[in-house]
């Protein structure tokens, strides 16, 4: 009697460990077929989808996220997944979207200017800025390191659920954008964070603003923070800018400045926040310079396509022609050739890579030159660089203008046909 009772007490601490197991199937909501390699999340535990679009999955959680790439991402009650027999349905989606800096989701002028434009075009998502450029982290933040650094003193998003709850209910896709190493108030405020010249004072840049070290593990802690509690409040996308080091030279870091330490260490911290980031089912992406598209080295910078690909769901080049100074391959006058930038890098990217079209998403000019012969960016070059993207099957495109102006020239009217095809 005694081993009996050993025996089911054994049985039942077994049962009561195991983890629930669910299953199910992605396809595409319009044509039906299964969606391969989709990400399918449950807490921390991550698997991705077979030839067939099939899943296992075993772990604790309620909820179940579901993303692809060239979709919109979902979720289900993970009881609904039990029996194995749901196909579970994906809506082709593609970004098509502008940039809203600190100040302009604040601007009621700019703000509503912008969302009015998204409501009569093609447009159908926003990047907005939740830790801008410098620094200001834009709504109310539970990181003390935000407080203590100054990051806010002002703050330009009032209600972020509010806004979320507003732009999901107007079916518009949200971006935060989170501008990470280059950070004046924590610079300031911790100067053993920053980066530092040869002399020992604090680096400031062009711009002078201070960047954090980006080998400082405390440094990762505090953007994936701030990146966590976007996605707690529903932004769809994390987007990850100026994650790289600062491009002067004679600088001092805590671990030695060489291209495979700024390698594992732009990775690292991509790769660390994309974990983070799991239970929440948001996509991840990285801004990335455009000459990244062809140079084989980190480009002093430490960002490398065949580093960055493996650990992001998105990559977002700056493709603007007056960023390449010198050209590309053919166009030594890049103002003049938008749409060659546009479609030649992304073609050269990919062949690099050899990852699909899907996984990338462009920045495109939409303001005026000032590299060159300072000629303005109207809806001809505009639409020139939408539909390099668009011959090219990106995964959409966003229009960058830092003073947040946008006319809508070279853009669509909503519910006229789109020219590109959907994710197949």
């Amino acid at each position: 009697m005694f081993k009996f009772v050993l025996a089911l007490l054994g049985l039942c601490l077994l049962g009561s460990g195991s983890a629930a197991a669910y299953s199910g199937k992605l396809v595409d909501g319009t044509t039906g077929r299964p969606i391969e390699n989709a990400i399918v999340t449950l807490g921390d535990k991550v698997v991705r989808t077979d030839h067939n679009g099939a899943f296992n999955l075993a772990g604790p959680g309620d909820t179940a996220g579901f993303r692809a790439y060239g979709y919109m991402r979902r979720s289900l009650p993970a009881s609904s997944l039990k029996d194995g027999s749901q196909a579970i349905a994906l809506t082709p989606f593609l970004p098509k979207g502008l940039y809203l800096s600190f100040y302009g989701i604040g601007s009621t002028t700019l703000r509503e200017g912008a969302f009015d434009l998204v409501n009569r075009t093609e447009l159908n998502a926003v990047v907005i800025d939740v830790k801008g450029d410098r620094g200001m982290v834009a709504f109310k933040s539970s990181v003390p390191l935000a407080t203590q650094a100054g990051a806010q003193n002002l703050i330009t998003i009032r209600d972020a659920a509010a806004l979320l709850d507003r732009l999901h209910r107007d079916h518009i896709y949200a971006v935060a954008r989170i501008v990470v190493f280059k950070d004046d108030p924590l610079a300031t405020a911790r100067p053993d964070l920053a980066v530092r010249r040869s002399s020992g004072a604090v680096f400031k840049d062009r711009e002078h603003l201070g960047w954090t070290d980006p080998f400082n593990r405390e440094v990762w802690d505090y953007n994936i923070a701030i990146a966590l509690e976007a996605a707690r409040v529903g932004f769809d996308e994390i987007q990850f800018d100026y994650v790289r080091f600062p491009d002067a030279p004679g600088l001092q870091f805590s671990r030695p400045n060489n291209m495979t330490n700024r390698l594992a260490a732009i990775s690292g911290f991509l790769g660390a926040a994309s974990k983070k980031l799991a239970p929440y089912n948001v996509f991840v992406a990285a801004d990335i310079f455009g000459y990244v598209m062809w140079n084989l080295d980190d480009t002093h910078i430490g960002q490398r396509l065949e580093e960055l690909s493996p650990v992001v769901d998105y990559i977002s080049p700056m493709l603007y022609p007056s960023c390449f100074q010198f050209g590309i391959p053919g166009y030594r006058l890049p103002v003049q050739h938008p749409y060659e930038i546009v479609f030649l890098s992304l073609q050269n990217a990919r062949e690099r890579t050899g990852i699909p079209s899907i996984r990338f998403r462009p920045w495109l000019q939409a303001f005026r030159d000032y590299a060159f012969d300072r000629r303005q960016f109207t809806g001809t070059q505009i639409r020139a660089q939408i539909s390099a993207a668009e011959k090219f099957r990106s995964n959409g495109w966003m229009l960058w203008n830092p003073h947040n102006k946008y006319t809508g020239e070279g853009l669509m009217a909503k519910g006229e046909p789109c020219k590109q095809d959907l994710p197949k």
